[in-house]
């Protein structure tokens, strides 16, 4: 008798235990749950993309400081935080005479532009 009792009584609550995890599985599956899921993952993807964004945004403000301390821009308080203070001027190096002649006429300029040598900073 108490080891039928104990079979029925096994399985009832095998029964009860399959039957509310179906149930719960099935929950899962409504479009209302998807959706909610979704929707829990964009969050989550945001929040992940918004770190990521920060994580960039302090790199590259570090990367930018270092570079003005290494190129001898500095900050000047009296312009707004965005804006940096030009260096002081700089010696330039010597520059090799140029041998175009800006009083010749059209017809010679041509003629000139094809014996010099190309300036690439001409154009500029």
């Amino acid at each position: 008798m108490f080891r039928r009792a104990f079979w029925f009584t096994a399985g009832a609550a095998a029964g009860v235990w399959a039957t509310t995890k179906v149930n719960r599985q099935l929950k899962k599956l409504t479009p209302e749950s998807l959706a909610a899921q979704a929707a829990d993952k964009a969050l989550e993807a945001g929040h992940r993309l918004k770190d990521f964004a920060l994580d960039v945004k302090s790199g590259m403000s570090q990367r930018e400081d270092e570079l003005n301390d290494a190129l001898g821009l500095h900050q000047d308080p009296e312009l707004p935080g965005n804006v940096t203070a030009l260096p002081g001027p700089r010696r330039l190096r010597a520059i090799g005479r140029d041998t175009y002649d800006q009083t010749t006429t059209h017809q010679s300029n041509r003629e000139n532009r094809s014996t010099r040598s190309y300036d690439r900073n001409e154009d500029h």
